[in-house]
């Protein structure tokens, strides 16, 4: 168990405005609350660093299972991020500059000895679509260009893509485009701003039908079940934001070889929480910055996700 001393800051998005049924860092901070951690929350405009030593405007959190009344918040006080012994960098996307600039306050709290998960230069390194390009055995063919003469001739080669912006969250701004598709062009010239931003294509996935697997994560080893989410009749996005439908399923043998390749890169980049998503034998996108999926499965199988993340915390705690 986590000592009840253990003071842990949750850096997050404004836990008055979340699904507490759904949400993962309520999870998790209802585990801080069963061994009796002090939790310290904080927004990402309570962040701010001063001659290069990294502060927070906090506030006391206790939190409770109960989705009318799940929280309560103690009187803002001033803190030293790097006195904390362990910070949840759990901001949802997207992932913009301001989200790079609270990375750089989070590393100065982890020279300062605080443990961050995760770890404020993975979480600059780690696109969570780009990042597949480290495992291309893992993931179906993909191409990042700001070319729409690029895209077009991925399309004419693949016949049937998904292309998408690199930035982006919860389905949004996700477009499927076979060859013929008179849209195509002005999706490719959205997405890319005229050739001005990135974007991705990949091949599309027929398996997408079965559902996006979120496979989690936790210190390089996967949790043994999957949340696949299966897209609504007429959309092809499986995110539940969207309308998809969760369903859990048991890890394949192939998940599982994926999951072999890309836990043990994570766990040493200092990843101790990542969510990677499957389609059929395919891994599309590997999230680090704020991965869900933890109530859910703990609902179907009876799972307590958040202690075993809490274990692996305690161990790197050491």
């Amino acid at each position: 168990m986590v000592a009840k001393s253990l003071r842990i800051g949750m850096v997050m998005d404004p836990i008055d405005a979340i699904s507490p049924k759904k949400d993962s860092s309520l999870a998790m901070l209802l585990e801080c609350e069963r061994r009796a951690a002090e939790v310290h929350y904080l927004l990402q405009s309570d962040l701010s660093m001063l001659a290069g030593q990294a502060h927070g405007r906090s506030r006391i959190l206790n939190v409770r299972d109960n989705s009318d009344d799940w929280f309560t918040l103690g009187q803002a006080h001033d803190i030293a991020l790097g006195d904390l012994d362990v910070i949840l960098m759990r901001k949802d996307p997207p992932f913009d500059m301001e989200y790079i600039y609270s990375s750089y306050i989070l590393e100065r709290a982890e020279l300062a000895g605080a443990l961050v998960v995760n770890r404020p230069q993975a979480l600059r390194d780690m696109n969570e679509k780009a990042y597949t390009a480290w495992f291309p055995d893992c993931a179906p063919l993909t191409l990042v260009t700001r070319s729409m003469d690029d895209l077009r001739a991925f399309l004419l080669d693949n016949s049937k893509i998904v292309v998408k912006p690199l930035d982006g969250m919860g389905g949004k701004s996700i477009f499927v485009v076979e060859s013929g598709d008179n849209n195509a062009n002005v999706i490719f010239e959205t997405l890319t701003d005229y050739g001005s931003r990135f974007a991705m294509a990949q091949l599309f996935i027929p398996e997408i039908s079965a559902g996006d697997k979120r496979i989690l994560l936790i210190d390089g080893e996967p949790v043994p079940y999957a949340l696949a989410r299966i897209p609504p009749a007429g959309d092809n996005r499986g995110n539940l934001v969207m309308g998809a439908v969760g369903k859990g399923v048991e890890l394949s043998d192939r998940d599982r070889w994926i999951c072999s390749k890309v836990g043990p890169v994570l766990r040493d980049s200092g990843v101790i929480f990542a969510g990677i998503d499957v389609i059929g034998d395919y891994m599309t996108e590997v999230n680090v910055t704020s991965p869900t999926g933890i109530r859910e499965l703990d609902a179907i199988y009876e799972l307590n996700i958040a202690a075993t993340l809490f274990d692996a915390i305690e161990k790197n705690l050491r």
